[in-house]
């Protein structure tokens, strides 16, 4: 509200206080205060009013409010005859709450942020006294009531608050930029701000719920090559007449093979035994006069170790996975037997017109079947800054 240029500073203050407590904005939500009104037509002493803290701050004069008010232009508080007590104006009855009316202060409010923290209500009262008829400023605190730096501020009018925004003089405050908006802008850009973060945070979730999953196949991989740690046996040599089958045959008796990583006409491939690669090889080696040989052709023999190894068990796993996959996409009646290379069969897969002999499926372990607060309540004690007691939570002159 803008004052009559004969007030004082002081009493300017004491006016605006005074009114503040007595206006729309405040007035239904003070408990204390409206119990008050109820003792006695609405009137309330000078005395009771002095207790407030922040009027008690700029005067402890009953005279100086008496003063101050018959001064004001706006007409909303009036003083009884013998200047002991005062009143909201039997003539300016409290708008009803309804949507319209809360429709209509939204429309004559602006949001600012910026400010520097250490900011006082009455720095920024003094700062924007000359540029619009202001009802009520409400500084946005944390739920320690630390102010946040910004703060809500309703005109009179909906075209004040229109003019408000078209000033050049509100981009700053003491050298710090400062955000200026509708209040229906601010609330259009914090909707799309949760929006956003919606969005983020699903993207977010999605991605460490990719990065679990990768760490967990991850983590069951090197449990895999764990267990199968000195169980591949390479091999190599003139092979074109050799299938997956001779294999089976010649191993037969000295060990389990899981896997077969060969196709027809290659000239190396592995092995992946059940069991320990060395004895299966060391046996058949023994059981062949000491030398293995296939179907009369040398073969280089070569139990795989170290990061020779885990790269090898590793290709065979996938493989393995994938041929699984693949089976069950398929009802269950996959081939057995792996993937190929080269050629319609799989790594491990049968031969053309050999069933007998099939590259047996291995089943590993693996096999098995994601705002504007709320203003909190606070008890206001009849000397805190903000005046008397009031259970409900209010900001005093905007605060």
């Amino acid at each position: 509200m803008e004052a009559d240029q004969e007030m004082s500073s002081v009493e300017m203050k004491v006016v605006r206080q005074i009114e503040y407590y007595f206006g729309d904005h405040n007035l239904p939500k003070d408990k204390f205060l409206k119990e008050q009104l109820l003792l006695d037509d609405g009137w309330v002493p000078l005395e009771t009013m002095l207790k407030f803290n922040r009027l008690k701050s700029i005067t402890t004069e009953s005279s100086v409010i008496v003063t101050a008010l018959q001064k004001s232009k706006t007409g909303l508080v009036e003083i009884s005859e013998d200047k002991t007590k005062i009143r909201r104006s039997p003539d300016k009855p409290l708008p009803d709450f309804n949507d319209e009316y809360k429709d209509a202060v939204k429309h004559k409010s602006v949001y600012m942020k910026g400010f520097p923290l250490e900011t006082t209500l009455d720095e920024i009262q003094e700062w924007l006294s000359s540029k619009g008829t202001i009802e009520n400023i409400q500084m946005r605190r944390n739920l320690q009531r630390q102010f946040k730096g910004s703060v809500f501020i309703c005109f009179n009018t909906e075209e004040s608050s229109k003019q408000f925004l078209e000033r050049s003089d509100i981009k700053s405050f003491k050298d710090n930029e400062l955000l200026v908006l509708s209040r229906e802008d601010y609330h259009a850009k914090k909707a799309e701000e949760r929006k956003q973060s919606k969005a983020e945070n699903k993207a977010k979730a999605k991605q460490d719920k990719e990065q679990q999953q990768k760490e967990a196949e991850e983590k069951e991989m090197g449990l895999l090559l764990e267990e199968q740690s000195g169980c591949l046996l390479r091999f190599s040599g003139e092979l074109e007449d050799v299938s997956r089958e001779d294999f089976h045959v010649l191993f037969s008796g000295h060990g389990k093979i899981k896997w077969v990583d060969f196709t027809r006409g290659a000239k190396e491939g592995t092995l992946l035994f059940d069991g320990k690669a060395k004895e299966a090889f060391e046996k058949a080696k023994e059981a062949n006069g000491g030398e293995l040989k296939i179907k009369d052709n040398s073969v280089t023999w070569q139990v795989l170790e170290g990061d020779d190894e885990k790269e090898e068990l590793k290709k065979i796993i996938e493989a393995q996975q994938e041929s699984y996959s693949r089976s069950r996409g398929r009802g269950g009646r996959g081939r057995s037997g792996g993937r190929g290379r080269g050629g319609k069969r799989g790594r491990g897969g049968r031969d053309q017109g050999r069933a007998h002999y099939q590259g047996k499926k291995t089943k590993f372990d693996s096999d098995d079947e994601g705002v504007e607060e709320a203003p909190s309540t606070q008890k206001r004690e009849r000397d805190d800054a903000d005046g008397p007691a009031a259970k409900v939570a209010k900001t005093e002159n905007g605060s």
